[in-house]
């Protein structure tokens, strides 16, 4: 319990000493107090992890109760990711935010809302008191609101920070209504009566119960149709923190939902259907708009919402798993579901380091503008080649992993499913292919266009590689993708604890010939492992082959032009143009072209611009029709200050009035009742 307390008076600390600190010691002091309390809540984690709960109370108020803290397994699991994340990117922080320097008071309230969000993530993790953790919630949504709008000379970043704020009070709405429908019934915050009530009412009532939950949680995750929030909020924050946001910030959507999971006693096999098919949909839109941006951190952000939907499939198999009483199946999906959470942490964050390289040395997220950057910046193309392997599902990267045991899950499922079950699944086997596929196509598109060929546009004279030390936890985070991906076994076994949660057995409670599905991932690692020290040998005898010949270069042959020119290389646009002509019910793209005319024509220009159905179905369409209604009533406001106070004189006659209409017609409906 101290270990707590110190923990969380560790950002009150920063709260008082940053704002006196010139503008390098906010950045030190920053990550000196996340690693104290990372290592912290890393320990309790770990704690967790090998069994031993950590389970306490606070006293709390009249109003909240006795506040139960507990850190199970599932709590530690999220928060070694969070701890990993943050500590990356605040690291990386230090040296992105210098082209910031001149901002000193931004720095220091950007300083102190990261440290309080970290605690908010990690106390939302183990807090069981549902007062408390919409507490803790709130302070989440309003610290990532200001470490987003960091650079808010900008109007779209206030407009990207705002949507994220309106819409993260929609999910605590949600949240509300679920909590309040439990205290109302049982009179207690903890998370134990959530269990006890869903346990005393019908199936449909606590599918309910649980789909207020999921919505909340699935808001803040980005699942599709919540998730127009995202794509904006991730490329107008800072890339340290844009990492933060799409590596651990929508988790806490995931962890919500597998927390309930466990707390709420529910038709389990409806409420995976019903994750199944969100997720389906949510992991084929994100990857089908992806393709098509030209923004290259929102493209990372449409990626998040692509896998998001992976790790919701995962869940939503092993809630099937559950109602249906198969074991194997709830192992493997929610094994799936957990690692990669910690995956998609790994490369989302890595992905998101490497685009603010390429912001900081070329001003630009615009791919049609960039190109040849792995000439400049060859160790940021190759951490970025790395991720985008990872992100893509393919060995030996750790992507690959977590989805073959998500896939290992579903092909489980297709030997015992009923009729429906059945076209399900193999619905479920045919997205999941086509997710990967599409993705395969996106990062072509974005590694290609971004970092090979020549420059689109005159990049500046300053455009090189980071300093070294800028690169130190981006190799961290790619080191784990790649052990990940090599060494399975080592880091599957650290998700005994919290799959047994959901699955009540010990060990992963599989057979020995079941526990081959796991092991079936060892020979791809080694095999793996013979490629790459093939591909090695190849190199180091052609470089010593080489090493005594002079080797010459010319200019690359382009179809006949004497005077080469990037333009004739393939932009974004034109590398993905069939797939947008294929996909183009789904897609709305706008364009705006200038008309080539004349024997000597002017220079045109082409544009696409892509936008997302759903938002414009969801949002805009709504808002239009509002403040159309709303604007009948523009006549209100007139100006005359005589019309003002009749308005009040009004309102004060209709407070009074109202109490008097009501007791008469409550008196008539009890005379009624009596005739």
């Amino acid at each position: 319990m101290n270990l707590v307390i110190a923990f969380l008076l560790v950002p009150f600390a920063g709260m008082l000493l940053i704002p006196f600190l010139k503008v390098k010691g906010k950045g030190i002091l920053t990550f000196a107090l996340l690693l104290v309390n990372a290592l912290i809540s890393g320990y309790l984690a770990v704690q967790s992890l090998i069994g031993n709960d950590i389970v306490f109370s606070f006293p709390g108020s009249f109003v909240t109760g006795e506040i139960p803290i507990r850190i199970d397994a599932l709590s530690g699991w999220f928060i070694l990711i969070i701890s990993l994340v943050f500590l990356t990117g605040s690291f990386y922080g230090l040296f992105y935010m210098k082209a910031y320097k001149e901002q000193k008071n931004n720095l220091t309230l950007h300083a102190i809302a990261f440290l309080f969000q970290y605690t908010s993530l990690v106390s939302i993790c183990v807090i069981q008191n549902s007062f408390a953790f919409l507490l803790a919630w709130e302070v989440m949504a309003l610290t990532s609101f200001l470490v987003i709008i960091f650079d808010h000379e900008h109007l779209a970043t206030i407009k990207a920070g705002i949507n994220y704020l309106i819409q993260a009070h929609f999910s605590i709405v949600f949240l509300m209504i679920g909590f309040i429908w439990v205290a109302s019934k049982t009179g207690s915050y903890d998370f134990q009566s959530i269990t006890t009530y869903s346990q005393s009412i019908s199936g449909p009532a606590s599918v309910m119960l649980f789909l207020f939950f999921f919505t909340g949680f699935a808001l803040k995750a980005g699942f599709v149709p919540f998730h127009t929030w995202l794509p904006y909020a991730h490329p107008a924050a800072p890339s340290h923190v844009s990492g933060m946001m799409s590596g651990v910030i929508i988790k806490l959507g995931i962890f919500g939902i597998m927390r309930m999971l466990l707390v709420i006693k529910t038709d389990y096999i409806t409420v995976g259907y019903i994750i199944l098919i969100l997720s389906l949909v949510s992991g084929l839109y994100g990857v089908m708009l992806a393709i098509v941006q030209h923004n290259l951190k929102k493209l990372l952000a449409y990626h998040s919402i692509e896998n998001l939907g992976i790790i919701g499939i995962g869940i939503g198999i092993g809630s099937i798993g559950l109602g249906t009483g198969n074991q194997v199946l709830a192992t493997l999906g929610f094994a799936g579901a957990l690692l990669h959470t910690l995956n998609h942490a790994l490369f989302k964050s890595l992905l998101f380091y490497t685009a603010g390289n390429v912001y900081l040395a070329t001003h630009t997220l615009d791919i049609e503008k960039l190109g040849g950057l792995i000439k400049k910046m060859p160790q940021t193309a190759l951490l970025f080649l790395v991720a985008a392997i990872a992100i893509s599902g393919i060995p030996p990267f750790n992507g690959f992993v977590s989805e073959f045991i998500i896939y290992s899950g579903v092909y489980n499922w297709l030997s015992d499913a009923s009729l429906v079950s059945l076209l399900l699944a193999v619905s479920t086997t045919s997205g999941l292919a086509m997710i990967g596929g599409l993705a395969m196509l996106c990062f072509t598109k974005a590694f290609g266009v971004v970092f090979l060929g020549s420059a689109r546009s005159e990049l500046p004279a300053s455009c090189s590689e980071v300093p070294f030390a800028q690169l130190i936890p981006l190799y961290i985070l790619a080191g784990m993708i790649i052990a990940i991906g090599l060494y399975p076994m080592a880091f599957i076994s650290l998700l005994s604890h919290p799959v047994n949660l959901f699955t009540g057995s010990s060990g992963f409670g599989l057979s020995p010939a079941q526990v081959n599905v796991f092991k079936a991932i060892q020979p791809v690692s080694w095999a793996s492992w013979i490629l790459i020290l093939l591909v090695i040998s190849i190199y180091m005898i052609r470089r010593f082959a080489l090493s005594h010949r002079k080797i010459t270069t010319g200019a690359t042959w382009g179809c006949g032009y004497e005077a080469g020119t990037p333009k004739i290389q393939y932009t974004a646009g034109s590398f993905v143009r069939s797939y947008s002509k294929l996909f183009s019910p789904f897609l709305q793209i706008g364009k705006h072209e200038d008309e080539v005319k004349g024997i000597f024509p002017q220079p045109a220009h082409y544009h696409t611009h892509p936008y997302d159905k759903v938002e414009r179905w969801l949002i805009d369409e709504p808002l239009k029709h509002n403040k159309s209604f709303m604007g009948r009533f523009v006549f209100l406001h007139n100006g005359k200050l005589q019309f003002y106070i009749l308005y009040g004189v009004i309102f004060i006659l209709a407070v009074i009035s109202i109490p008097f209409i009501y007791e008469k017609v409550y008196s008539f409906i009890e005379l009624l009742k009596q005739l």
